[in-house]
C-alpha cells in the first residue's frame, strides 16, 4: 500500500483535543499528514513526520477534515426560481412547493436524475464536501421512492428514506391511507436502500402521532431515525427526536427551553440548516443557546429546489458565523466533526491515525477563511479516501 506524506501545512484541523492545542479542533501549526492508502496514518509536526512513498507539498495552506453534509435532498428533477423570486417580493415560505418538484421528479428519467444529482455533487466536492447524506422524499410513490435511494446510493451510503415529506395530492383526501402507504408497501421497497428513517414534523406536513407512526415502523424495519422538525413554529419535533433516540433533529428554528433540554439530555444532535433560513428570509436558529446549553450541534446546506439550493458547507460557515453568532471555530466543529455526529460516524470529520483520510486544503493559511472570506473560492482541493478528487 502507498503511503503518501502531505507537508508544508500551515495550520491542520484534526478535530482531536488530544493533538496539537488541546481544543476542540486539536490545532497544529507547521504540521504534516501521512496518508497510509484510504487512512490517516499519522498526524503532527511536520519536524516529527515518518517518510513516505510520496511526497505533497501544500505550500503554507492550511489542511481541515472534509465537511460532512448531514442534510441534503440531492437528488431530483426541476427547478423553483419563481418560487425563490416571489419570496423575495415578499410571500412567506409554507413549503407547499414541494409538490412542484414532485411532479418534475416523477416526469424524469432515471439517467435525468443521475446526471443532476452528479452535477451537484461535483459542486460540492469542489467545495470541500467528502461525505454527503442524501433523502427521498420527492416521488411519494413506491416505485419512486426507491428509485431515487437507488440513486442515491450510486454516491454514498448515506441514504434516507422520507416518503413521509408531505401527503401527495392524491391522497389528500385520506391521509391515513398515506401513511398505511409509507409504513407498509412503501418502506418494505425503500428499506433495503437506506440507513435512515425521516420524517417531516411540521406545519403543514406530518403531526407529532403521524411522525411517530413513520418513526416506529421505520425503526422495526431496521432503519435509524432521523427528523425534520421545529422550522416553521414551533412544534413536538425535537421532543419526538429526543424519545425515539434520533441521531439528529433539523432545522430547529423555533425551540423553547425544555426542547433544547431534551436534545441534550438524549444526546441528539441539533443540525441547523442555515442555506434554508438564508433562502426563505427566515429567522435563523439560536445556535448560541444551544452550544451554551450543551447540545452538539451540527451544520448542513439542505441541498434543494425548493428552500435551500445551497452546495456550499463554506457557505453555510460564514452563515453560522454572521447570523447564528458561533465562532468560526464552532461552524468548522459543526460543518465537520458535528455533522460526523449527526451520522454517527467516527470515520470521518477528523483527521487522526485511524479515521478517513477526507480533507479539504484551504486556499488560505487559517481556517477562519472560511468564515472571512464569504463567497470566495477558499477551497483549493478536496480529498477523499487518500485521493484527490477536486481541484
Amino acid at each position: 500500500m502507498t503511503s503518501t506524506l502531505i507537508t508544508g501545512i500551515a495550520e491542520l484541523v484534526t478535530n482531536d483535543p488530544s493533538l496539537g492545542d488541546g481544543s476542540s479542533l486539536g490545532m497544529l501549526h507547521t504540521a504534516a499528514l501521512v496518508l497510509d492508502g484510504e487512512r490517516v496514518a499519522w498526524a503532527g509536526r511536520a519536524a516529527d513526520a515518518p517518510s513516505a512513498d510520496l511526497r505533497v507539498d501544500v505550500e503554507g495552506r492550511a489542511v481541515v477534515p472534509g465537511f460532512v453534509d448531514s442534510h441534503t435532498h440531492m437528488v431530483f428533477a426541476g427547478e423553483r426560481s419563481a418560487e425563490f423570486a416571489a419570496r423575495m417580493a415578499g410571500e412567506p415560505y409554507t413549503g407547499g412547493g414541494i409538490m412542484t418538484t414532485v411532479a418534475a421528479t416523477r416526469a424524469a428519467s432515471t439517467d435525468e436524475l443521475r446526471f443532476g444529482a452528479a452535477r451537484r455533487l461535483a459542486e460540492m466536492r469542489s467545495s470541500g464536501t467528502t461525505t454527503v447524506e442524501a433523502k427521498s422524499g420527492y416521488a411519494l410513490t413506491v416505485d419512486g421512492e426507491r428509485r431515487l435511494l437507488e440513486v442515491s446510493r450510486e454516491s454514498t451510503d448515506e441514504t434516507t428514506f422520507l416518503g413521509a415529506h408531505v401527503v401527495p395530492a392524491e391522497y389528500a383526501a385520506d391521509r391515513d391511507a398515506y401513511l398505511a402507504l409509507v409504513c407498509g408497501e412503501m418502506l418494505e421497497a425503500c428499506a433495503a436502500h437506506a440507513r435512515w428513517i425521516d420524517v417531516f414534523c411540521d406545519k403543514g406536513a406530518f403531526s407529532g402521532e403521524e411522525t411517530r407512526r413513520v418513526l416506529a415502523a421505520g425503526v422495526a424495519a431496521g432503519l435509524l431515525p432521523r427528523l425534520h422538525g421545529n422550522q416553521l413554529e414551533h412544534g413536538p419535533g425535537a421532543t419526538i427526536a429526543a424519545e425515539f433516540g434520533a441521531a439528529s433533529v433539523d432545522h430547529c428554528t423555533h425551540l423553547r427551553a425544555e426542547d433544547v433540554a431534551a436534545l441534550r439530555d438524549a444526546g441528539v444532535v441539533a443540525t441547523l440548516l442555515p442555506g434554508a433560513d438564508f433562502s426563505t428570509r427566515s429567522p435563523y436558529p439560536d445556535a448560541r443557546a444551544l452550544i451554551d446549553a450543551g447540545v452538539t450541534v451540527a451544520l448542513a446546506t439542505d441541498c434543494n429546489p425548493g428552500s435551500s439550493y445551497v452546495t456550499s458547507m463554506p457557505l453555510c460557515v460564514a452563515l453560522a458565523v454572521r447570523e447564528m453568532r458561533m465562532t468560526p471555530a464552532e461552524a468548522l466543529w459543526s460543518a465537520t466533526a458535528g455533522g460526523a455526529r449527526a451520522l454517527r460516524r467516527d470515520d470521518v470529520g477528523r483527521l487522526a491515525a485511524g479515521a478517513s483520510a477526507d480533507f479539504a486544503v484551504l486556499q488560505a493559511p487559517s481556517h477562519v477563511h472560511l468564515a472571512y472570506r464569504p463567497g470566495s473560492r477558499v477551497v483549493a482541493s478536496t480529498w477523499k479516501s487518500g485521493g484527490r478528487i477536486a481541484g
